[in-house]
């Protein structure tokens, strides 16, 4: 593999071992060739694959994101022309740097409007063409190329210690079951915290259940972890581990870290990346201070058009932004009297007229972003004592994804 990329560094991070008073490395896999840990699962495939007396003519995944790159990345690397299915929604910054990795050796067909057509048109094109399909996740080979991540870590900790505590985000299981495996000898169970985004927690009602489930839904925020079905092969090797082990980690506490990131590190994370990072706010100070803990930054490929939306979550869960549905009298002046309710660090984010609710009032869509969390008790205790109408709709699913 070293031909292929040198090792990815393990840092130590100052802000966020001063932060939670431990001592905190960072696993950065988004500094990788392709921004993501899939190339090495996908490069001990096709060594594999390719070293068989009758090695196939063609490689095939289905793929929107980073186990496409790593596969086009590869697929040149050997020199064996590959084909990646995604979905027809897939950005256009993605199917662009797929292509770019694998130059001429890749072809890219856009099937389906979700992923699962888009898989089942790769299995059918792989078994017409008698092409070799290299799934994300769940195959040993794939587990195995991971677990390098686990050896380099081994190598680059100071003083070759051991960590008191390895995060790891889990999607398919690829990777959590590559790391937990090469590190099985050195750590006990409970040295290990899987993170899974809450809208697909696949591992964690796995392990509940005693058996792979698939998940009625999934919230696809977090892209690069939101699988339905934790892999079979994968379950077997994580099966030893409660469902206690398994942190799930809210969309929005994700969108949280990665803004912090970026703001003060510098650092460019995707959904994915972030996981182990919102877990360690999770944790809090006080089941952290003094450990040596590793943290595995998964990817960083992200798509800056998704920002905006990044930093709206990221507010809202911090408490710093709130959105209401005021009952306005319409008379002179009403407006001038609420505004003078706003506090000295409230500012009008958004405002919108909605319609006219009675012939005496109308109702108004506010958006509040304030520089400290507690300012909003303050300014409902000034609503309720002005008589003041109004509903608090940021934390209400249905409605937020209707009018904001």
């Amino acid at each position: 593999m070293r031909g292929l990329f040198p090792e990815t560094p393990l840092q130590r991070n100052e802000h966020l071992s001063a932060l939670y008073g431990a001592d905190i490395w960072l696993k950065r896999e988004d500094l990788s060739p392709v921004r993501s840990y899939k190339i090495r699962g996908a490069f001990n495939f096709f060594r594999k694959a390719l070293a068989v007396e009758t090695p196939a003519e063609m490689f095939v995944c289905a793929s929107a994101g980073n186990h496409a790159q790593g596969f086009a990345f590869v697929c040149k690397h050997f020199g064996v022309p590959g084909v990646v299915f995604m979905p027809v929604t897939t950005p256009q910054q993605k199917i662009a740097k797929t292509r770019m990795f694998g130059g001429e050796f890749i072809t890219i067909k856009l099937i389906g409007d979700f992923f699962d057509q888009c898989y089942k048109a790769a299995q059918d094109f792989a078994a017409e063409k008698g092409a070799c399909m290299v799934p994300p996740f769940d195959h040993a080979d794939i587990i195995e190329g991971q677990a390098t991540i686990a050896s380099e870590i081994m190598a680059q900790l100071p003083g070759k210690g051991l960590p008191d505590l390895v995060i790891m985000p889990v999607g398919g299981g690829g990777l959590s079951s590559g790391l937990t495996g090469y590190l099985s000898e050195d750590l006990l169970a409970e040295n290990f915290l899987f993170c899974e985004p809450a809208g697909a927690p696949s591992l964690k009602r796995a392990l509940e259940a005693g058996e792979p489930v698939t998940l009625p839904k999934v919230d696809n925020f977090v892209d690069g972890a939101a699988v339905a079905r934790i892999g079979s092969l994968n379950f077997q090797a994580l099966s030893r581990f409660s469902a206690d082990q398994v942190m799930l980690i809210e969309e929005n506490a994700i969108c949280v870290s990665m803004i912090d990131m970026l703001n003060v590190e510098g650092i460019v994370l995707e959904p994915a990346g972030g996981l182990s990072l919102a877990a360690l706010e999770k944790l809090g100070t006080d089941r952290l201070k003094g450990k040596t803990v590793v943290a595995i930054v998964s990817g960083g490929n992200f798509d800056f058009e998704r920002l905006p939306d990044v930093k709206e979550r990221a507010m809202r869960f911090s408490g710093l932004k709130k959105y209401f549905i005021l009952r306005l009298p319409q008379r002179p002046g009403a407006l001038k009297d609420f505004l003078n309710l706003l506090g000295p660090e409230d500012d009008i984010a958004r405002f919108e007229y909605l319609k006219k609710s009675a012939r005496n009032f109308g109702s108004i869509l506010i958006g509040i972003e304030t520089l400290h969390r507690e300012n909003f008790d303050g300014l409902k205790a000034r609503f309720d004592a002005g008589g003041l109408g109004y509903e608090d709709i940021t934390d209400n699913e249905i409605l937020s994804s209707l009018i904001i």
